[in-house]
């Protein structure tokens, strides 16, 4: 394979992804921090993420964002949503033309609610744009574990080609032509794996953390197949799939700032002693916009939302949930 792959994002999630397609083709990561980038060229290693684990021998890194996006056939953006749009506006007079954008950010954008692949299309139009999404934890895939994923783009000759970039033989990767779906499938989970957190912070079992899993999926999904997802994409790898990873694994930054808030710590003093962000926590308030945009009902993202801004307890979010008019599990809530 002669494409060359530039993936944007030294975190723990854009690395790996820059690893797994250094087993196919030319990869180069771009980092911010120079001392990241170093270790990664040199030792094989991101020393502040990914301590450890040991990273494909032909993966560079470097911070010069002009020289490794000039030189792309496929540009991968692994950085926060908050900051994606301004990534992309600085990259964008550097890109080559229909360059490939995927997206790895599984959040919303603040003020525009979009999409990130909506933002790439808006900031550098001209490139196809789309994500890619599902039940992948960094340190499992690189410690060795199987795991599935999705690459999702409209264009499915586009698609196949970028499945070959990321496949290796413990990292299947199907295709889908629902981009709205996968990207929001992405999104929407997070809000409800702080959901699955505060169960387990308020000392709860397994049969809550089931139904908040089951009525978070249900939710998810009415929310996005008004916002035109198709149906089947939710009951899959970046629906159900990342959504039940995201809820229970011990790694899940979404699940543990749920969990500390269900200890009943604030949100500022676990926010401060993390290195990496929890997109649950921005994007409960554009899920709660949405589905007021939508007339979707959106109990649980709701509730954490509220539990974000300090309005309610986790505590008083989950008798809020269970004090709810019962109804038929297949009718919309009311």
């Amino acid at each position: 394979m002669t494409m060359r792959v530039v993936v944007l994002g030294g975190g723990s999630w854009g690395t790996t992804v820059a690893h797994l397609a250094a087993h196919n083709t030319d990869t180069v990561l771009w980092c911010r921090d120079p001392e990241v980038a170093e270790a990664v060229t040199d030792r094989d290693e991101n020393i502040r993420y990914l301590e450890g684990f040991t990273l494909h021998p032909n993966l560079v890194a470097t911070t010069d964002m002009e020289a490794a996006v000039s030189g792309a056939d496929l540009l991968v953006v692994g950085v926060p949503s908050h900051a994606f749009r301004s990534t992309l506006e600085a990259v964008a007079p550097s890109l080559r033309p229909w360059v490939p954008i995927v997206s790895l950010t599984k959040g919303l954008e603040q003020t525009t609610l979009l999409r990130m692949s909506e933002v790439a299309t808006e900031v550098i139009p001209g490139h196809p744009a789309g994500a890619l999404t599902g039940p992948n934890l960094a340190k499992e895939i690189l410690g060795g574990s199987a795991a599935a994923s999705v690459i999702a783009m409209t264009d499915s000759e586009i698609a196949q080609r970028l499945q070959a970039v990321f496949t290796t033989d413990l990292f299947r990767v199907y295709t889908n032509s629902d981009v709205a779906g996968c990207e929001l499938g992405g999104a929407l989970k997070n809000v409800i794996a702080v959901a699955s957190g505060m169960a387990d912070g308020l000392g709860t079992g397994d049969n809550t953390r089931a139904a908040v899993i089951t009525r978070g999926l249900a939710e998810l999904s009415r929310l996005g197949v008004a916002m035109g997802g198709e149906p089947a994409t939710f009951a899959g790898l970046a629906g159900m799939g990342d959504l039940v990873a995201t809820c229970i694994s011990s790694q899940s930054r979404n699940r543990y700032v749920g969990e500390q808030l269900g200890r009943g710590r604030t949100l500022g003093d676990i926010i401060d002693e993390m290195n990496q962000v929890a997109e649950g926590v921005k994007t409960a308030k554009v899920v709660t916009e949405l589905g007021r945009r939508h007339g979707v009902d959106m109990p649980i993202s709701e509730e954490v939302h509220g539990v974000i801004i300090g309005d309610r307890t986790a505590g008083e979010a989950y008798r809020g949930l269970m004090s709810r008019r019962i109804t038929s599990e297949s009718a919309p809530p009311t």
